[in-house]
């Protein structure tokens, strides 16, 4: 995954906790629920990094639920639900898998999606620009999609 889409997968994430922080209670950390189809750590070491260069630190002011799917067919569906019980704040997913078992799990979970060909086309999200439905947003990252 490129750096742009980092850079852009971390915005996204740093306006959807702080507009959750604002929200509640001093003193709560926020939970971010991380998924993969497959295993990679590396990925998420660098989003470990990129939180880390916007000031959030594992275990100190956010928390990580690291969930991969070892690319067992299914397996992503139950990982979802699994978050989604948890109560994460947001649920980060690469790919269109995970991205369309989060949206069918939870409609009031905001959900950030990267390494998407198609949202659109697949009918993940409405249109890029307006993604749709209560907290859904897309970062692309196929064909045709400027980075």
């Amino acid at each position: 995954m490129g750096r742009k889409i980092f850079v852009w997968l971390l915005v996204i994430l740093f306006l959807t906790i702080g507009s959750y922080a604002q929200a509640q209670q001093a003193g709560k950390i926020p939970r971010i629920g991380w998924l993969t189809s497959g295993s990679s750590p590396a990925r998420l070491e660098a989003f470990r990094q990129g939180l880390r260069e916007l000031g959030y630190v594992e275990g100190k002011n956010i928390i990580i639920e690291w969930r991969g799917a070892d690319n067992i067919p299914g397996r992503v569906k139950t990982l979802v639900e699994e978050l989604v019980r948890l109560k994460v704040d947001v649920i980060v997913t690469a790919g269109e898998g995970g991205g369309r078992a989060a949206k069918e799990a939870t409609s009031t979970i905001p959900i950030v999606m990267a390494s998407a060909d198609d949202p659109v086309g697949n009918g993940l999200v409405a249109s890029l620009a307006r993604p749709g439905g209560k907290h859904y947003w897309a970062v692309p990252d196929g064909p045709g999609v400027e980075r």
